[in-house]
C-alpha cells in the first residue's frame, strides 16, 4: 500500500511536517509493509515557510527588519535548496506583532516586508513565494516598495511618511534607485483575497477595522489609495486597482503587482504546484491529509480541499485527521474528503490537547486504529 500523507499544521501543537510524521508512527503500527511518504502542506498563511522548509530541506535565515511601527525586530524567512525565498510578510508585519493599543493602520507599514525582501534578493533569490496574510498595514504596500529603492515622493519631492497617511501626500514615484536585480526575480504571491484596492469591498472598509481603524479613517485611507493608484498609473498604465486581490494585505497586492509584477495565485494551488504534489498524489493508492480543526471553512478552499481536489482529479481516496471537529464539517465529504476522524480520545483541557507531546501522541494513536480498519479491505 502506497500512502501520501499532506498535513496543514496543527496550530499551536504540531507543524505539518510533525502532524505527517505522528500520522505515518500509527499507520506503521497498524501496516508496517505500508510505503508512506510525508509531504508539507499549507495554504500560503501562517506556518508556510516552516512547512516548505521543513518538507523539501531547506533553511531558514533570520534577519534583522522593521516592525510595522518601525521598530527593529528579528524575522525569519525560508531559502529552498533550488534557490527559491519563501517570505511571510506577517512575520515583519503582521497584526500580532502589535498590541491592541498599537494598532493604527495610518502609521504602520510594511517597510520591513520588504527588508525582508531586499535580504533575500541579496543573498541571490531570483524566485521568490510570498505569504501576505495577516497584516497590520494599509499602505498599499509603499513601505515595503520603498525599502526596495523606490522612491515615493510629496510635491516638494521629499519621501512620503509611513503608513497609509503618506499616501494622502504622494505626488510621485521614482524607480531611479530601485534595485537591479528586481528585474531579474519572479514574485508569486499566495493570495486568497480577492477585495479590489478601493471602494466598499476594498482594503480599507473591509479589513482595516481588525487593524485599528475608524469610520474617518477609513474615509481617509480609501481616498488616499486611490490618489496611489492614479500616480501609478502615470507609471504602470497597465496596473488595475480592481483587480482581484488587489485589495490583499491592505493594499500590498496592489503595490506587488504593479510595480514587481507579481502573480497572485490561490495559496492551496501555489503551494501544491511548487512542492510537485501532482506526481506524488498519482503513485499513492490513498491521500491523508487534515488540520487542526475541521469546518465548514475547510471547504472552501482552505489546504486540506485543495490536496484533496487534486486527488480527486486522479481518482485517489482521501481522508482526513484532525484536532477538533467544527461547525458545518460534514461539507468537507463534497470537497472530496471520503471521511474524517478527530484525534481526542478522551475529555481533555485545551491546554492538554494542544500540548505538542500530546498531540502527537494522539494523532499517532487515532492513525493507528483507522488504519486496522483500512487494512481489512487492501
Amino acid at each position: 500500500m502506497k500512502l501520501l500523507i499532506c498535513m496543514d499544521s496543527f496550530k499551536g501543537s504540531m507543524t505539518s511536517m510533525e502532524a505527517g510524521n505522528a500520522c505515518a508512527a500509527g499507520i506503521r503500527r497498524a501496516i508496517p509493509e505500508a510505503e508512506i511518504t510525508v509531504r508539507p502542506l499549507a495554504d500560503g498563511g501562517e506556518g508556510t515557510t516552516e512547512a516548505l522548509v521543513a518538507g523539501l530541506n531547506g533553511s531558514l535565515r533570520s534577519v534583522t527588519v522593521s516592525d510595522p511601527l518601525g521598530r527593529p525586530i528579528t524575522a525569519q524567512y525560508g531559502m529552498l535548496p533550488d534557490g527559491t525565498a519563501v517570505i511571510e510578510m506577517a512575520a515583519a508585519s503582521g497584526l500580532p506583532l502589535l498590541r491592541p493599543s498599537k494598532r493604527d493602520p495610518m502609521r504602520t507599514t510594511t517597510y520591513g516586508f520588504g527588508e525582508m525582501i531586499r535580504d533575500a534578493v541579496g543573498q541571490g533569490c531570483r524566485k521568490l513565494i510570498l505569504g501576505i496574510g495577516g497584516s497590520a498595514t494599509n499602505d498599499g504596500g509603499a513601505g515595503c516598495l520603498q525599502a526596495l529603492g523606490f522612491a515615493l515622493l510629496d510635491a516638494n519631492g521629499d519621501p512620503i511618511p509611513p503608513g497609509a497617511q503618506g499616501l494622502a501626500a504622494l505626488a510621485a514615484v521614482s524607480e531611479e534607485q530601485v534595485m537591479p536585480e528586481l528585474r531579474e526575480c519572479s514574485f508569486y504571491v499566495a493570495c486568497d483575497v480577492t477585495n479590489p484596492l478601493c471602494g466598499e469591498q476594498g482594503c480599507s472598509a473591509v479589513f482595516a477595522p481588525q487593524k485599528g481603524a475608524d469610520a474617518a479613517m477609513i474615509r481617509e485611507m480609501d481616498a488616499a489609495l486611490r490618489r496611489y493608484a492614479g500616480v501609478t498609473a502615470g507609471l504602470h498604465p497597465d496596473a488595475e486597482p480592481d483587480a482581484p486581490g488587489a485589495g490583499a494585505a491592505g493594499g500590498l497586492g496592489f503595490g506587488l503587482m504593479a510595480y514587481l509584477g507579481a502573480v497572485l495565485t490561490p495559496g492551496v494551488a501555489l503551494i501544491l504546484r511548487e512542492t510537485g504534489l501532482a506526481a506524488a498524489v498519482q503513485a499513492a493508492d490513498m491521500v491523508i491529509t487534515g488540520e487542526g480543526r475541521l469546518d465548514a471553512q475547510t471547504a472552501m478552499g482552505k489546504a486540506p480541499a485543495g490536496i484533496a481536489a487534486l486527488a480527486g482529479t486522479y481518482g485517489k481516496p482521501v481522508i482526513a485527521f484532525c484536532g477538533a471537529e467544527g461547525e458545518g464539517a460534514a461539507a468537507c465529504h463534497a470537497a472530496g474528503i471520503a471521511a474524517y476522524f478527530p484525534i481526542l480520545r478522551r475529555l481533555e483541557s485545551q491546554e492538554e490537547a494542544l500540548s505538542p507531546e500530546r498531540a502527537r501522541q494522539n494523532m499517532t494513536a487515532a492513525a493507528e486504529q483507522v488504519f486496522r480498519l483500512i487494512r481489512l479491505h487492501f
